[in-house]
């Protein structure tokens, strides 16, 4: 008995499961996550809440909930009723302050400052332009990519200003001088310990800060891996100026 039919019957259905495994991929990547959410839905709509394709988000007066799907985020301000997915078109300049947020390693001057070409403005804002750089005005929990190289980051580079730095019974002094706006952290006195509080003061500080570390086994490639991993660790200061640049970044939705 022959089965004339039978490759392509195999054919069909080889192509059938590959549709079907496209159509899940597909709703798997339409899902979308609330990275941020303000206002008085907050509650309904928490940081870290997945949403699918078919969900709809109604917001009242005064909310702001940031969605990221496939490493782009979406603003969405009430009233109003939206898909959970939506299209984003990301302005490409602003796309590579995100870039820049997710380098391993940040590019600096000999005397501590970040490069810029000779004509390029000094930039107005004050957020720090890399994940892995400890701004020292932000107390919380802090993810360190790589304790031997921490770096301490102040907004400006103009004067000369001392950091005190304390934890068990230890203190430090970190100096950071006119023309430079970052510095070393202290490892040769403070090593970077995890779960254990440093006492942050002075230069220009308006009240102590209180920093605490938190271990990575890797550093993330993608901003969506990084969103995660930050909000699994708790490392509020870094989400927060991630999504604001992902939000920048924003040239559009629908």
């Amino acid at each position: 008995m022959s089965f004339p039919d039978l490759p392509m019957r195999r054919i069909g259905l080889a192509a059938a499961a590959a549709i079907a495994a496209f159509a899940m991929i597909g709703t798997a990547a339409a899902q979308s996550m609330v990275v941020r959410s303000t206002g008085p839905s907050a509650s309904k709509y928490p940081t870290g809440a997945k949403l699918k394709a078919s969900d709809r988000v109604t917001l009242v007066a005064g909310d702001r909930v940031v969605l990221m799907q496939s490493g782009k985020t979406r603003t969405l301000s009430g009233p109003g009723t939206f898909s959970a997915t939506g299209n984003v078109q990301a302005s490409q300049s602003l796309g590579s302050n995100v870039s820049r947020m997710l380098a391993k390693g940040p590019t600096v001057r000999s005397r501590g400052g970040f490069s810029r070409g000779p004509n390029d403005p000094i930039p107005a804002e004050t957020r720090a332009p890399n994940l892995w750089l400890l701004d020292y005005r932000q107390g919380g929990t802090f993810c360190v990519a790589d304790p031997a190289t921490l770096l301490l980051w102040r907004p400006n580079m103009e004067g000369d200003t001392a950091l005190e730095i304390e934890s068990g019974g230890k203190k430090a002094t970190v100096a950071i001088v006119d023309g430079a706006n970052f510095r070393k952290w202290p490892t040769d006195v403070l090593p970077v310990q995890y779960g254990v509080d440093y006492r942050l003061s002075g230069a220009g500080l308006p009240r102590p800060v209180t920093v605490r570390f938190a271990a990575m086994e890797t550093v993330p490639d993608t901003a969506e891996a990084s969103v995660e991993m930050l909000m699994a660790k708790g490392c509020a200061p870094q989400l927060d100026r991630l999504v604001d640049t992902m939000a920048e970044a924003e040239g559009g939705q629908g």
